[in-house]
């Protein structure tokens, strides 16, 4: 807590007291000295920047401009001329010198301009004025909205001859524009003190010129199907006639179009048929209509070479595109074609096999019914359902089977395991014996053959005989059945007794089993292939 009151803290806060060792005299001295001090560094600063110093609309020409005025032997107070090209957005700033013509003294870029090439209609169409106009010290705006202005004069004669409308159309700083030209505030203050100066010097109105572009034949060729090119060759006249003699075109309005360098006996009608005599000088009319002739000669040259390459670049751009979307085309398709066989691979699986050549086996799997032995001891097999075509089948089937051989074949050679082994001896059929023999019956005796061929292993077959008759005095089955005999065997197997006339079953020749030793990797090789 500090030991000072609120009162006395209060009255600690007091205003500032002159020292009394300096007098009233002094710090007045001092406080315009500090004064005068600071408006020298804003002056000096603002003059950096290219503002100046003093009201905006007085303020002189900057000194790098009043240098080059000297070089190209101009005065500040000689007329001026200024023009502007909208496709290039430049500004030109053209001066009278010592020789009485006009020259370049400086070139701005246009900071914004409003609308596309073409003249202003009417209100409302956000169009930026082309044409001739005449510039006054009225139409000079120092207390602009946008910094400094002046106005073109819009609509001028031939604007209002053909009906054209606005106002307000400006060349102003702020860099925004809504139909008019606008520059940056440093630029349009240096246009301002030029124009006020060739005021000054006696110039009562400057000429502004307005242009879609330079109108040469190479511009006018990129711009020749236009809707606008007859109002640009009219303006080409006065375009021309300032190139050739860098003097300011005199203007006039009749039968609602520009006219120049005219010096005609009677006064000109804006809207009435201008007369056939203009007092233009012949040999200028001359040397115009050379130029233009020249120009559009070039221009119509230049045109057509421009469209055909307008047109082969069309054509270039038609096949690129047609080329992207055949591309697109095959690319939907290939993919439309692999759904489609991956639909058919779920619905189909042998498709599958069949696309990696593997076909299914159309006979495996299928069981041939048993064999019957009728009482004739022929064997027939039982009627397959498919009939014949199963044996053409058979013959037929699938090379997998060879391929799965010539595969085991080499598993063989390679592992050395392709050993000859002598099969082991078949086993006779067991054949089914009756109990009770049949009776005796008489039958001429076969003999043997001398030397029996070596059989190849028979598959246990079962037979069945066909019933054989009840013989007199054998009684009958309860139901009236049959009584049960045994089948009677197709062949008489050594050491069993069969009813009479039955053949004798050939004989088997068993061979020792051998086993032949490893053969050699030639003797594998041999039997492999």
């Amino acid at each position: 807590m500090s030991d000072m009151s609120e009162t006395e803290s209060m009255t600690s806060f007091r205003p500032f007291q002159p020292s009394s060792g300096i007098s009233t005299a002094g710090r007045l001295a001092r406080l315009a000295g500090a004064l005068g001090v600071a408006a020298l560094l804003a002056a000096c600063q603002a003059d950096e920047i290219g503002y100046g110093y003093g009201p905006k609309e007085q303020r002189p020409i900057p000194a790098k401009t009043l240098e080059q005025m000297k070089k190209l032997d101009m005065k500040p107070s000689s007329p001026v001329l200024m023009r502007i090209f909208k496709e290039e957005n430049k500004f030109e700033v053209w001066k009278m010198n010592a020789s009485g013509r006009y020259a370049l003294l400086k070139s701005y870029d246009i900071c914004r301009w409003s609308g596309n090439l073409g003249p202003k209609v009417k209100e409302g169409d956000r169009q930026a004025p082309e044409g001739f106009y005449s510039i006054s010290p009225g139409l000079m705006n120092p207390k602009s909205d946008w910094y400094l202005a002046f106005n073109t004069g819009f609509p001028n004669a031939y604007d209002r001859a053909n009906g054209r409308t606005g106002s307000a159309l400006m060349v102003h700083g702020s860099c925004s524009s809504r139909g008019c030209y606008a520059m940056t505030d440093p630029q349009i203050q240096e246009i301002y003190a030029l124009a006020r100066e060739a005021f000054r010097g006696g110039q009562k109105s400057f000429q502004l010129q307005a242009f879609p572009f330079r109108l040469d034949g190479k511009n006018m060729a990129k711009h020749w199907n236009d809707a606008n090119m007859p109002f640009w060759k009219m303006l080409k006249e006065g375009y021309d006639t300032f190139e050739l003699t860098r003097m300011e075109p005199k203007v006039d309005v009749c039968g609602r179009k520009y006219v120049f360098n005219a010096n005609p006996t009677v006064p000109l009608d804006t809207a009435a048929a201008c007369p056939a005599d203009l007092g233009q000088p012949k040999e200028l009319v001359a040397s115009l209509q050379t130029r233009a002739k020249a120009d559009y000669a070039e221009a119509e040259v230049l045109f057509a070479k421009l469209e055909e390459d307008r047109k082969a670049e069309e054509d270039k751009r038609i096949q690129l595109a047609l080329a992207a979307e055949k591309r697109k085309a095959d690319a939907e398709r290939a993919l439309a074609e692999a759904e489609a066989a991956r639909i058919e691979a779920e619905r189909n699986p042998g498709a599958l096999a069949r696309l990696f050549g593997a076909e299914p086996n159309p006979d495996a799997g299928i069981r041939v019914g048993p064999v019957i032995v009728p009482a004739t001891g022929a064997p027939v097999p039982i009627a397959d359902p498919r009939g014949p075509q199963i044996h053409a089948v058979a013959l037929a089937e699938p090379i997998e089977q060879e391929r799965a051989g010539a595969i085991s074949r080499l598993f063989s050679f390679v592992t050395g395991g392709d050993k000859t082994e002598t099969p082991p001896p078949a086993v006779a059929p067991a054949m089914s014996v009756a109990a009770v023999p049949p009776p005796a019956l008489p039958s001429p005796v076969v003999p043997a053959p001398a030397k029996p061929a070596l059989a190849a292993p028979v598959a246990p077959v079962a037979v069945i005989a066909p019933p054989i008759p009840r013989q007199p005095g054998q009684p009958a089955l309860a139901g009236g059945a049959a009584p049960a005999i045994a089948p009677q065997p197709a062949c008489a197997p050594p050491g069993v007794v069969a009813p009479a006339g039955t053949p004798p079953c050939p004989a088997v020749a068993v061979a020792p089993a051998t086993v032949e030793k490893d053969k050699s990797i030639l003797d594998r090789i041999g039997n492999w292939f």
